[in-house]
Order: structure tokens, then C-alpha cells, then sequence
């Protein structure tokens, strides 16, 4: 039986919807997730995630079963893409420029090379066990929202039975057609998808046609151009294969049965007589070939009333740069600790006005960046004039934040910063450092995810903000903890490191961002810091 109440409602299980309901979870909260197909796609999709959303998960105990389950064991490992007629023919390597520029000191957190399919199953399971309840063949069929929540009507597609949920807010996480965006009006700015793929997870021993070379993808001409083959293990025996089809001209995936799609792999592979078999890409179906658009788009609008979008609901982007999945993760971050800040009453409702403000700008950077990233890598995309490339380390760390949640942020300049430029300015994420707290070596990125964290010198204006944190989250009620550098936090050079000074403080969000900072010393630290508390949480 499904709940009659649930304080948030996720629609979509996908790695977004899941990470949603993973971080409301880890903040004491009880959603609820609806996914219309019977399991989880086996398709990998995204074949990697940046350091910054590891982050993230290692918030709520995963790094380390991520990096057991990634395809890329020790470090001899490189990605290798090619260009290429066939498998079996000339390749001509696909060379990426190194994009470092001090990323690989920003994080305690390294780039995880996991399969996507792969990481949904941990971030269930670690959802589910956290309290989010995780439902599939169960379909949104229709809602209505007031002022005071959702109404969803949900119907089980085996069984047919339908049941109804109040929820006080509604996550969609439900793909880049978002019947539920589509239902709301909104529409989207970019190109959209320009171009469909159709996949295949495909069993075949390509050795023969790889000669001892190794292939993480190709991007091929045979049978037809923009077709890939990439591969799904080390040992050359399990791939993907996709190519483009045309529903814009009456095409399906109905049209290419797998005896079809055994031919247009030989002919990719450049192997007349390799024996390929098809794999169902969705457990307890026979669902063998699926379509995925290309594309670039976003929301222009990432929330109604009190449905909020996320993922590829919000926004589509090129695969090239691992940006899409990504970007859909952290969204999920950044609106999971407003809703529950809300919903416990130690925020007023103005703060959720915040996702719009902080992700929508993010989403139009990465559709940028991504269309940059796929004309280079390909040749090909939507016709319009290419950015110039931000180097990886920037996009991945240093995007910022400008609304009513931070305090002292610029209103222009610069949408990134190079990792080794964060140094606790507000709106940005506050700087790795390592530390040592209560004995164990840690990060202070290690500080953050459920409550809001003051950091403060080691001088006497330090110990005052101290002192004023904690007579502010008791007269507010809010999860604040304190730290000070030098004291508890070994090292004085963490105050310089973050903008502070030895009689300075920052407050951090749940999210790790930095909300405000004093430099130094203040008259009355508990009326300054209460006050910019209050302004952020839109008390």
C-alpha cells in the first residue's frame, strides 16, 4: 500500500530522482519516489562523475562503494576515444586538451569512473535505507496543486490499482519530455534535442577487430555516421551500440527488431560474421532497444508553485563532458536541504524561491559548455556559434551562487572561478582543506551536508563567534556547529585559507556553499551572525 501523505513526492528514478530522494533522506526527511517502469535501466548512460558530485555522495557514505564498483581499477587506466569508418579499420585517436588548473588539489574526492546504471543501484539502496520510500511500476496519472500541497493520483501499472498522495511538494525528475513541465506550461530555451539516438546493450567478441587495441568508445561512420559502439567492460566482450533514427519522420524504435540492429552492428564492428546478441535494458521486460534525444535545453522556469523541476526535466546537454547527469545530481543537492529547512519551520518559504535563482543559471552554463564540448568532439550540433571552453577544474568547482541565500556575493563578474582561486568567497563552494578533527584526518568539505557550519579563527574575535553560534541556533533553532581553526581544527592557516583571518568567521550552508563572511572581529557577533542567519533562511 502506498502512503496517503508524504512530505515531498518524487516522480522519476532516474539518478536525479534517486539523489533526490537520497539527500532528503539524509536530512531526516521521508519521501516518496514513483518510477512508472518495473526496475532500474541497465543502460550506463553517463560513464563517469566529476569529483564535486562524489563529494556529494561521500556526504552520505558512498564514496567508498563507488570506487569499488567503478570499471577503472588502479591507476593504469585512460580513457580512449576514437574516430573511426569501423571497428576493425584505422582509428585516429580523439585527443581531449588537460584541463587540471589546480582541480586535482580542490578536492578530497577524486573523478569516479562508474557506469551510471551501476551507481543507481548504490544510491537506492543507501536511499531505502535511509528512509526514502522507493516505489516502481507505479505511474503519476494526474495532480493538482494549492496552497496547501500536491494531490497525486497514481496508478500501479501491473496491477492497475490507483491510489491518491498528498504531498506538500512535487519533484520532477521525470525526463526531458516532463509531462508534468508540459501539464505546468513551461518551455524551454535552446536549441532542444537536435538529433535521436536509439541503443542497444550488445554481447560480442570484438577482439578480432580490435588487434590488442584498447576502446572505451568510437564514434563511427559505418552503417551510418554518428554511430557509436562503447564499451561496457575491459574485456571487449559487453558494449553499447547506438546510432541515429528519425521519430521526427515516423521512425520508432518498433522499426529496428534485433535482427536489424545485429546487422548495423557487424557493419559498425567491420565483421560480417561476429556473433551479436541483445541484452533487455530494463529487468523484467524485453525492452532491447531504447531512444534518447540529443540535445540542449532548459526550464525557464525551475519551479511552479510547489513542483519543482530536476535532471533533464530542468535541462538537456550534450553527453560530451559528462556534464548532464552531473548537473541533474546537484540539483538535487541544492534543493534537498531548502525543502527540508522549510518543512521543519527553520526556513520561510522565500528560500525555495533560491533554486530558480542559484540552478537555473548553472543549467544555461552547462548547456553552453556541453554544446562547446560536443561541436569540438563531433563536428556537429545545433548550428549556433560555439562558447569559449571553461577549463574543467572552473566548471566543476567553481560556479557560483548569487540570491537571497547568500550574503556578499558579487553581482557580476565572473561565472567561475579556478579551484585554487575559492577561498571562501560567498556563493561559492568552500575550499577542500585537510584537518584533523577529533583525531581523525579528514576534510573540512567532511564538515558539511546536514546542518550549517560557522567556521572562525583562532583569536579572540573567533572564540566570540564561537560563543555567538551557539546562542543563535538555540534562539532559532537551526542546526548550527562551530569550528574554529587552530582549536579544535588543527592549523591556523585554515582561517587565511578561507577569507577570515584569526578573528573572522564564515558561515557555510548545508550544501557547502558559503552563505556569508565577516574578516574579522564584530561588536556584537550573536546580533551580526543571527541577523545574516535569519536573511538567509528568509526568516
Amino acid at each position: 500500500m502506498l502512503p496517503t501523505q508524504t512530505p515531498v513526492l518524487i516522480v522519476g528514478g532516474g539518478v536525479t530522482g534517486l539523489s533526490a530522494a537520497l539527500f532528503l533522506a539524509q536530512q531526516g526527511l521521508a519521501p516518496l519516489l514513483v518510477e512508472r517502469h518495473p526496475d532500474l535501466l541497465i543502460h550506463p548512460r553517463a560513464r563517469g562523475f566529476t569529483p564535486r558530485t562524489v563529494e556529494l555522495y561521500r556526504q552520505v557514505g558512498l564514496e567508498a562503494a563507488i570506487r569499488a564498483h567503478s570499471y577503472a581499477r588502479g591507476d593504469g587506466f585512460h580513457w580512449v576515444a576514437v574516430r573511426a569508418e569501423t571497428v576493425a579499420g584505422d582509428w585516429v585517436r580523439v585527443e581531449e586538451p588537460p584541463e587540471d588548473h589546480g582541480a586535482a588539489d580542490a578536492s578530497p574526492s577524486g573523478f569516479a569512473q562508474i557506469d551510471q546504471d551501476k551507481l543507481e543501484v548504490l544510491v537506492r539502496a543507501r536511499a531505502q535505507e535511509l528512509g526514502a520510500d522507493i516505489r516502481f511500476s507505479t505511474e503519476l496519472t494526474s495532480f493538482e496543486q494549492d496552497d496547501s500541497g500536491v494531490t497525486a493520483h497514481l496508478t500501479h501499472r501491473s496491477s492497475g490499482a490507483s491510489s491518491r498522495v498528498k504531498a506538500q511538494y512535487l519533484v520532477a525528475a521525470d525526463g526531458y519530455a516532463s509531462p508534468i513541465r508540459q501539464r505546468l506550461g513551461v518551455g524551454t530555451d535552446g536549441p532542444g534535442p537536435f538529433f535521436h539516438t536509439l541503443t542497444a546493450m550488445i554481447d560480442a567478441d570484438l577482439r578480432p577487430a580490435l588487434r590488442g587495441r584498447r576502446l572505451s568508445i568510437a564514434y563511427l561512420q559505418q552503417p551510418r555516421p554518428g554511430t557509436i559502439l562503447m564499451a561496457h567492460d575491459e574485456e571487449g566482450r559487453h558494449w553499447v551500440f547506438g546510432t541515429g533514427y528519425a521519430p521526427e519522420r515516423g521512425e520508432s524504435t518498433d522499426d529496428y527488431p534485433d535482427e536489424r540492429i545485429i546487422e548495423m552492428t557487424r557493419a559498425a564492428v567491420g565483421l560480417a560474421d561476429v556473433v551479436v546478441t541483445l541484452r533487455p535494458q530494463i529487468t523484467g521486460t524485453d525492452l532491447k532497444v531504447l531512444g534518447f534525444p540529443i540535445g540542449a535545453q532548459v526550464a525557464r522556469q525551475y519551479r511552479v508553485g510547489r513542483v519543482f523541476f530536476a535532471g533533464d526535466a530542468a535541462h538537456i546537454v550534450p553527453p560530451t563532458g559528462g556534464l548532464g547527469a552531473n548537473t541533474g545530481i546537484q540539483d538535487a543537492h541544492n534543493l534537498a536541504w531548502k525543502l527540508a529547512a522549510v518543512l521543519r519551520g527553520q526556513a520561510g518559504p522565500g528560500l525555495l524561491d533560491t533554486y530558480q535563482a542559484e540552478r537555473y543559471p548553472i543549467g544555461l552554463l552547462t548547456m553552453g559548455q556541453a554544446l562547446a564540448r560536443w561541436q569540438a568532439r563531433i563536428g556537429a550540433g545545433s548550428g549556433s556559434a560555439t562558447e569559449p571552453l571553461l577549463d574543467y577544474g572552473s566548471l566543476t568547482f567553481g560556479y557560483r551562487y548569487r540570491s537571497s541565500a547568500v550574503l556578499g556575493a558579487p553581482d557580476n563578474g565572473d561565472p567561475t572561478l579556478p579551484p585554487r582561486e575559492l577561498a571562501g568567497q560567498p556563493g561559492t563552494r568552500a575550499p577542500h582543506l585537510p584537518v584533523t578533527l577529533e583525531g581523525q584526518h579528514r576534510s573540512t568539505l567532511d564538515l558539511y551536508g546536514e546542518r550549517w557550519i560557522l567556521l572562525a579563527g583562532e583569536g579572540e574575535g573567533g572564540a566570540a563567534w564561537v560563543g555567538a553560534a551557539e546562542s543563535v541556533a538555540r534562539r532559532l533553532d537551526v542546526p548550527l556547529h562551530a569550528h574554529r581553526f587552530g582549536v579544535d581544527l588543527d592549523g591556523s592557516e585554515g582561517a587565511a585559507a578561507h577569507g577570515i583571518g584569526a578573528d573572522g568567521a564564515l558561515l557555510v550552508r548545508p550544501d557547502g556553499f558559503v552563505a556569508w563572511r565577516a574578516a574579522g572581529a564584530d561588536a556584537e557577533p550573536a546580533v551580526t551572525l543571527e541577523a545574516a542567519l535569519r536573511a538567509v533562511l528568509n526568516r
